[in-house]
């Protein structure tokens, strides 16, 4: 499962806090989707660990493999900001950071990985940014 495969590794990295994907043992819900599901689609949440858009952004932009936009099953790997979308919820839910859409495509794994690396270090970078006094 190539999906389960980055969600995994993402799930490990200490700018995430979670991953909404019940296909991922030790998900919210997995004990049901193993109960009930044999197989599972290539699209699933990450949480950050704090953040704002500024680096949402960031991580989005520093990306050369995942386009921008959605996708129920396409061929290519693509992210979403998603965080302002759940917000505007009747009863939006409480998260940890910076809400983010991964739909995971044909491309080789471990090129996959490296991109969501060259994001993430975009990420710490924005993030250590906001940190520094201004001038």
């Amino acid at each position: 499962m190539c999906a389960t495969t980055r969600a995994d590794w993402l799930s490990g990295r200490p700018e995430v806090a979670d991953i909404l994907y019940p296909a991922l043992p030790g998900s919210a819900g997995h004990a049901l989707w193993a109960r009930d599901y044999t197989g599972a689609a290539s699209i699933f949440g990450v949480v950050m660990q704090g953040g704002d858009e500024a680096a949402a952004h960031a991580l989005m932009s520093a990306l050369d493999l995942f386009g921008l936009g959605y996708s129920w099953g396409g061929f290519e790997s693509l992210i979403t900001h998603e965080t302002g979308q759940v917000a505007g919820r009747k009863a939006p839910p409480a998260l940890a950071g910076e809400l983010l859409r991964l739909h995971i495509g044909l491309e080789d794994p471990t090129d996959l990985i490296a991109d969501l690396e060259q994001g993430l270090m975009a990420w710490r970078a924005q993030q250590d940014s906001n940190l520094q006094p201004s001038a």
